[in-house]
């Protein structure tokens, strides 16, 4: 499954763990996607992943069940 947004683009990054000792590991961080169903501008429902923060910004408008 992708881990990007279809709204805003958001997608995984990448950097590093830098433990105690300096050492690095790099690792990871991921955005937090949902697959939701969606009512879209021209009237049709279709399920696409969203973002958390898409969600919560009101970028979207939720379909009614």
């Amino acid at each position: 499954m992708s881990k990007i947004c279809e709204v805003c683009g958001k997608k995984p990054v990448s950097g590093n763990i830098i433990s105690h000792s300096g050492k690095k590991a790099s690792r990871w961080w991921y955005p937090n996607i949902q697959k939701i169903r969606v009512k879209l501008p021209n009237g049709q429902v279709k399920r696409i992943k969203v973002c958390t923060r898409c969600i919560k910004a009101g970028k979207i408008q939720k379909a009614v069940s």
